[in-house]
């Protein structure tokens, strides 16, 4: 690692020799996307910073976001701080129902882009399958074609067969990821056939059961971490690597950042990945209904 401290006291960061051997998923309109990220969910806005750069220095180029977390300034500031080109980064963010109601979808896009301090998205989602989603991913067609946002996606459009099929089936610019709860507790194995027609890859939120100690001190991912001489945390995310998944774990630790990305050093074996597939058990820890979810379009962020 090599940190260099310029004027104006901004530590810009070597690309070159941080860069870390991320792999890349093929999405369908031809892009390549790092398969690894860092999640920004429910953290401040200082520790968002505080952990964009942490990651960055330790090889990170790929940044989930989205204005309902409040750190999209924090992220582009970090970006800029870093020194490191635009054209390395994988910036994603979600819009809210609030950000497209009435009709404002590219009036929060040009907002979203103003706090990244860029002038492209490279992944821009829909946040909830709620509210006016329609007009609001024609919109959203328009800002790709203006080349303000460079691809597509749907988050949390599991919670609704009908409203997954209204994009994926009805617009122009079919959807590039799919962003879901997914761990090895629940692996979701039907959302992840519902998709393969389409090219559509899966993100994972709570890659990590969103902390679950049950889950974290599994015994039998213990064994195979043992075997590895690697965390229990880090052969859960190197499962969701092997299983083809993008995956995003957050964390404002720096041990934990470096952590998550020391993944890319050793393999699960065939019978090894056929354990973890074993766990499976449809468990899931964010069960909010769609009924719930609909009530939360009048919520503003």
């Amino acid at each position: 690692m090599v940190v260099v401290l310029l004027s104006g006291s901004i530590n810009h960061i070597n690309a070159q020799a941080t860069k870390a051997n991320v792999p890349t998923l093929k999405l369908n309109n031809g892009m390549e996307m790092p398969q690894l990220g860092i999640g920004t969910f429910a953290i401040s806005y200082a520790d968002a910073k505080m952990a964009c750069l942490e990651a960055f220095r330790n090889g990170f180029r790929h940044v989930d976001c989205a204005t309902a977390y409040r750190v999209e300034g924090a992220v582009g500031e970090a970006m800029k701080e870093s020194g490191i080109p635009r054209e390395e980064f994988f910036i994603t963010s979600k819009l809210w129902v609030s950000d497209y109601a009435d009709g404002k979808t590219l009036q929060s896009i040009d907002t979203i882009l103003k706090r990244f301090q860029t002038d492209y998205i490279d992944l821009l989602y829909i946040h909830q399958p709620i509210g006016d989603y329609i007009n609001a991913w024609k919109e959203m067609e328009k800002a790709v074609a203006s080349g303000k946002v460079r691809a597509l996606g749907i988050s949390n459009f599991d919670a609704s067969d009908e409203r997954f099929h209204a994009i994926v089936d009805s617009m122009q610019i079919k959807p590039v990821a799919l962003q879901i709860e997914c761990h090895p507790y629940a692996q979701r194995n039907d959302i992840r056939e519902k998709v393969k027609p389409y090219g559509i890859i899966i993100e994972c939120w709570y890659p990590l059961g969103h902390g679950d100690e049950g889950l974290l001190s599994d015994p039998v991912i213990k064994t195979i971490a043992d075997a590895h001489g690697k965390s229990i945390v880090q052969i859960i995310l190197r499962w969701h690597i092997q299983e083809g998944f993008s995956v995003i774990p957050g964390s404002k630790n720096p041990a934990h950042i470096r952590e998550n990305i020391n993944i890319f050093d050793f393999a699960l074996s065939d019978e090894e990945m056929t354990t973890m597939r074993s766990l499976n058990k449809d468990k899931r820890f964010f069960n909010m209904t769609l009924e719930q979810l609909d009530r939360m379009a009048s919520r503003r962020f």
